[in-house]
């Protein structure tokens, strides 16, 4: 008997670079794990630049929550240096499951929930990618809300303040739920008309949102007379015992804030031109526009308290504080080119595709999108964002755990199990090497599980801050929930291997002599 481990052979035809497409005549028929949507892209169509992908991920990075990111580290207590230090060793650190994740793309032109069935099974997919199309949606709708409601401060500020003098439904005016629709409706109309529009739409986007932010800081620096004092405050920790417990937790949740986009990268890289263009792109793109982006938040919000007395950590607050009607349109249309950017990308490309890999028959790419917009209204954001004590923080710590170890599998599935052989058209077929049982591996359902209360298990919260017990859900999983991100990704990771390597199902290989 052979070993139980698929053996992942590449199908069909491989350029020169490794790159490996379907052999002509040979696309999958099964409608169960099939459209149009979900197969390899051709070799052609993969053309995705060094620039197209650097400049994706500085559309993604300069949004609102991101230039907050470093404001709220300074609430903590840290100074800006820290602040700063922490983002960028964050964003180094989940650079790397993105750069492994993200290789099968350029390979064989798959797909996230696609990758995942090599190491979940055709139907086990299903469950990493609802769980990472739930945490889209909800994301979505944040963002969402969040662009509607800049939207709606500076149309406030340009119209003198009778904007919000209107007629309150649900609590809020109608002319806020107006803004959020208009612009729920716009996300929607860009990406329903596919990729293509995305990468056309972050190449321009990405150079003018970097101005809008520029043009900020000159404007604060100019009535400051300078930056302000705010780069001469000491932290309120040090960098002693006060300072490490909120510097891992703050950490994770750094790592946790593109926790997802380190899964469902694969969905914009199966579009690169080659591996290199994809690592140096992503290289380039995200650690030093993360970094960089949250020394700008800094230097702006210090420029504020010199102007104003007090920080200003909102960047739309800060606009709309100028009374120049050409500086408010400007930073209108800059508010809403970033809250795209980020939105449309990294939140509605990939439940779209993991809702068409649920049912491929009834759901393509873009049924996928209207749906993750729906839900994403579903959700309620405005009443999320109302309790970021209860929602954001503590969601974020679970949010990294659980998608980091869905990241410890793919990583041990694809680099340490198979190399990074893949049987392509396996992956489409039930009677192919990753069927496993009915579908589904349990060795990755129990590496998932096993690494899912890990990470998690030890949740807690303050009293009356939180949903959590304050010893945590199992106390003596306690300690390890300020770095469940890491736990996740490192349990699963082992785990899945040493299962795998006893037989491709979690049992023993019997191998013949």
């Amino acid at each position: 008997m052979t070993a139980t481990v698929p053996p992942g052979r590449p199908t069909g035809p491989a350029s020169p670079a490794g790159r490996v497409e379907l052999p002509p005549g040979a696309t999958p028929g099964d409608p169960r794990f099939v459209n149009e949507d979900l197969l390899p892209v051709p070799l052609a169509g993969r053309r995705w630049t060094t620039y197209n992908f650097a400049a994706l991920w500085v559309g993604m990075a300069h949004n609102i929550p991101s230039w907050m990111l470093a404001s709220g580290l300074v609430a903590l207590g840290m100074d800006w240096k820290q602040a700063v230090l922490t983002i960028a060793l964050a964003n180094v650190v989940v650079l790397f499951p993105m750069l492994l994740t993200g290789h099968a793309g350029p390979k064989y032109g798959i797909p996230f929930p696609v990758l995942a069935r090599a190491s979940f099974g055709l139907r086990g997919a299903n469950l990493p990618a609802l769980v990472r199309a739930g945490v889209a949606c909800a994301w979505f709708g944040i963002q969402t809300w969040i662009g509607g409601q800049g939207v709606f401060v500076l149309l406030d500020k340009v119209f003198g303040g009778s904007w919000a003098d209107v007629p309150r439904v649900g609590g809020q005016p109608w002319t806020l739920w107006l803004c959020f629709v208009l612009f729920w409706a716009l996300e929607l109309a860009i990406i329903y008309r596919g990729m293509e529009a995305l990468r056309r739409f972050e190449n321009w986007a990405a150079p003018f949102v970097i101005v809008g932010a520029l043009v900020l800081l000159g404007w604060v620096a100019a009535k400051a007379g300078g930056l302000g004092p705010l780069l001469d405050q000491p932290s309120k920790l040090g960098w002693g015992a006060d300072f490490w417990p909120v510097f891992f937790p703050a950490l994770m949740g750094m790592i946790a804030f593109w926790a997802t986009l380190s899964l469902n990268i694969p969905d914009f890289t199966r579009f690169g031109a080659g591996q290199r263009s994809q690592v140096l792109g992503q290289s380039l793109g995200l650690p030093t526009t993360m970094t960089l982006f949250a020394l700008l938040s800094v230097l702006v919000t210090s420029g504020s308290q010199a102007v104003y007395g007090a920080p200003v950590w909102d960047p739309v607050a800060l606009a709309a504080k100028t009374d120049n009607v050409f500086g408010l349109l400007f930073a209108l249309v800059t508010v809403l080119v970033a809250t795209l950017s980020v939105n449309i990308a990294a939140n509605v490309v990939s439940p779209a595709y993991d809702l068409a890999n649920l049912a491929p028959r009834l759901i393509d790419f873009r049924t996928g999108a209207l749906i993750t917009g729906v839900v994403g209204v579903l959700v309620m954001p405005w009443k999320l964002t109302a309790t970021p004590e209860l929602y954001i923080f503590t969601w974020l710590g679970l949010v990294g755990g659980l998608l980091g170890t869905v990241a410890g599998i793919l990583i041990a599935d694809y680099w340490l199990v198979r190399r990074t052989v893949l049987d392509l058209a396996g992956l489409y077929r039930a009677d192919g090497p990753y069927w496993y049982r009915r579908g589904w591996n349990p060795a990755a359902v129990l590496a998932f599980a096993v690494g899912g209360v890990l990470a998690v298990g030890g949740s807690h919260s303050a009293p009356g801050t939180g949903p959590f017990p304050e010893d945590g859900l199992i106390p003596f999983l306690k300690p390890l929930s300020d770095y469940g991100w890491a736990v996740g990704l490192a349990a699963a990771l082992l785990l899945y291997t040493a299962l795998m390597k006893r037989g491709g199902d979690g049992r023993p290989s019997a191998r013949s002599s």
